[in-house]
């Protein structure tokens, strides 16, 4: 026989096999209460799972978060203004290139933290960041800023500092 014509033959087999399975198990949904009952189980636990390690996820996350806002805080920031420019354009260097990788979005949300803790106005960054970093990033970057509760964002354009810290980037999209 012709290699062609067992290849087919074996591609036949096997959708043939796949076919009734799927008639197998269409009858089985219809027809079996308790097999219907299994799979309605096994799906609600399924998304329990997924829920629950959604859950721990979202902690992980937020222990991580506060902790890299604690240790970017304690190496400190400049305080000198030329030595303020070159680590602010540092940052944002650093903040755009591993945005634009896509591959570690929680570093590059760091820079843009770093960043807006040195300019002048961070409301105003934060403005320019809303139109420009991406989405994961950006959520990250919220989180950042309202784990910081010295990073003043309304005394600079003459707002209100009172719940600043995280309300400031919420009403710039970020949820």
């Amino acid at each position: 026989m012709k290699t062609t014509t067992i290849v087919a033959a074996s591609a036949g087999t096997i959708v043939t096999g796949l076919l009734a399975y799927a008639i197998y198990f269409d009858y089985k949904r219809h027809s079996d209460a308790e097999f219907r009952r299994n799979l309605k189980r096994d799906n609600r636990r399924l998304a329990r799972a997924v829920r629950e390690e959604s859950a721990a996820q979202g902690a992980r996350q937020i222990a991580e978060i506060k902790e890299a806002v604690a240790d970017a805080k304690a190496e400190g920031f400049p305080t000198d203004p030329d030595d303020k420019e070159r680590f602010f354009m540092g940052q944002i260097s650093k903040g755009e290139q591993l945005a634009a990788e896509g591959s570690s979005n929680f570093e590059a949300a760091l820079a843009f933290y770093k960043a807006l803790k040195v300019y002048p106005q961070p409301k105003d960054l934060i403005a320019i960041y809303d139109t420009t970093v991406p989405k994961d990033v950006l959520e990250i970057l919220a989180e950042m800023v309202g784990q910081d509760t010295t990073l003043q964002l309304g005394s600079f354009t003459g707002g209100s500092t009172a719940g600043s810290s995280s309300g400031g980037a919420d009403q710039h999209g970020v949820e």
